[in-house]
């Protein structure tokens, strides 16, 4: 046996993050384009654009910065307060990993996952 589990946050009964949006703001902020993120996890723009917009109106705030046009075509970059729900997420989910893998060997502990 082995451990599973996902966790995400919820606001009303609706998901606002999760690892999906965390995955697709790492990769805005790698590359400064919402288009060039949603492609390398063969998503289509305007569905990663929805996501983001949905999002950002469940929480409240921002998640990205969107530049129109220019030299370079425009572009996105995380914002400040999506770049601290992204730190936090991660070290909620770090410290939620730890406790749940403890508490699962701790339970579970006659039930060794042979290999």
């Amino acid at each position: 046996m082995k451990l599973r589990y996902k966790i995400w946050l919820e606001k009303n009964g609706e998901k606002v993050f999760g690892d999906g949006p965390l995955d697709i703001l790492h990769r805005v902020e790698r590359t400064g384009s919402l288009r060039q993120a949603a492609e390398e996890i063969n998503m289509s723009y305007s569905q990663a654009w929805n996501l983001m917009k949905d999002l950002e109106k469940r929480l409240g705030f921002n998640l990205l910065k969107r530049s129109v046009g220019g030299k370079r075509g425009g572009g996105s970059e995380i914002t400040d307060k999506a770049r601290e729900l992204m730190m936090k997420f991660e070290i909620f989910r770090k410290k939620a990993d730890q406790c749940l893998i403890s508490l699962y060997q701790e339970t579970f502990k006659e039930f060794k996952e042979e290999d």
